[in-house]
């Protein structure tokens, strides 16, 4: 399961998404996260020391040797430096899973934390630097992971959680379609539910499932507001929280003594997603690869690499679990993601 936490910038996304990780991990359900936002916060969210957050092997660091990686023997893609964030896989290619040891992405990039109660595999973009101003977006940094989506095959009883970049500027790739369910966290205010509402618009037309989780609820005027500005999107509340204050101290509570009523807003979401699984459509989610490749390479990509990157689409591939069964390389003929030291 692929889930994804939108919002406006100081929602409580990222408390909300980490709560949600916790809550998955008691539940001993096998987890990845990954912090796509540019304010680098699920670490610490997760209970990591501001240094140990901080020493995460970021992902795009070693976006080259991923590249390499997933193009496994793909005849369409001739070397990785042709693959861009929004390359698709095909006949040939190396898909990824979330559970299981033989995945050299998570090898060099996760990170098991431990949590009070189970554990959680993380993965990070990696910090806006002082060297990338003026001269970098942002959203170059989450190539490694649009790329990582693209060629991954999860099932129900796995889930990828990503903390995605705050406000519509999650719309700036194709990665928002690549989630099974998007919780968006959304305050009782004028601009909270305007994230909402753009979101809700651009998503409609890609058939993005979305659920609504109101943040910072005091009161029933706040109830009111959200039910009235988002509808039947509204899946739960939550309010304060004297847990979660206490996190944001840097010393939690055992997860269990999280309060009663923010409890069952997390398993209400845990159930929530694990419905949108009967709607997974993986022919679509193929067609929607293709689609925003082809944009990208028509709008810069054929221009940057001097090639027509849209004959990188495989036609008759369908990423499903059928496909892991495809030889890709093999083994040992290619070099994999170099592990770092943890």
């Amino acid at each position: 399961m692929k889930i994804a936490f939108v919002g406006k910038g100081g929602s409580g996304k990222t408390t909300l998404s980490s709560l949600f990780i916790r809550h998955l991990a008691a539940a001993h359900v096998p987890v990845v996260a990954i912090d796509a936002d540019i304010n680098q916060h699920l670490g610490p969210a997760l209970g990591l020391a501001e240094d140990e957050a901080a020493a995460l092997p970021a992902l795009g660091a070693h976006l080259p040797e991923i590249k390499e990686h997933l193009r496994g023997a793909n005849p369409r893609i001739a070397s990785a430096e042709m693959m861009i964030k929004t390359t698709p896989p095909g006949t040939g290619s190396r898909l990824v899973r979330l559970t299981g040891e033989d995945n050299p992405v998570h090898a060099a990039c996760a990170r098991q934390v431990a949590l009070d109660d189970g554990s959680v595999r993380l993965m990070v973009t990696g910090p806006f630097e002082e060297s990338d101003l003026g001269v970098a977006c942002y959203h170059s940094k989450v190539g490694a992971v649009e790329l990582y989506l693209n060629h991954l095959v999860d099932g129900r009883d796995d889930y990828l959680v990503v903390d995605m970049t705050a406000g519509s500027d999650s719309f700036a790739s194709g990665m928002f379609t690549r989630f099974d369910l998007t919780f968006l966290v959304a305050e009782p205010t004028r601009k909270g539910v305007a994230v909402y509402r753009q979101y809700r618009d651009y998503a409609r037309d890609y058939g993005v499932a979305l659920a609504v989780i109101g943040n910072k609820v005091q009161g029933e005027d706040d109830l009111a507001f959200l039910r009235a500005e988002v509808g039947d999107d509204l899946l739960v509340t939550v309010g304060h929280s004297d847990w979660v204050r206490a996190m944001e101290k840097g010393r939690p509570p055992r997860f269990a003594l999280l309060e009663e009523a923010n409890q069952r807003a997390l398993r209400t979401m845990h159930e929530r997603a694990d419905a949108a699984y009967e709607h997974r459509d993986w022919a679509r989610y193929t067609q929607q690869m293709a689609h925003f490749h082809r944009k990208n390479a028509e709008g810069w990509g054929n221009a940057k690499t001097g090639a027509d990157l849209a004959a990188q689409i495989d036609p008759g591939f369908v990423l499903d679990e059928s496909a892991l069964g495809a030889p890709a390389v093999a083994a040992g003929s290619r070099p994999a993601v170099s592990p770092q030291p943890a």
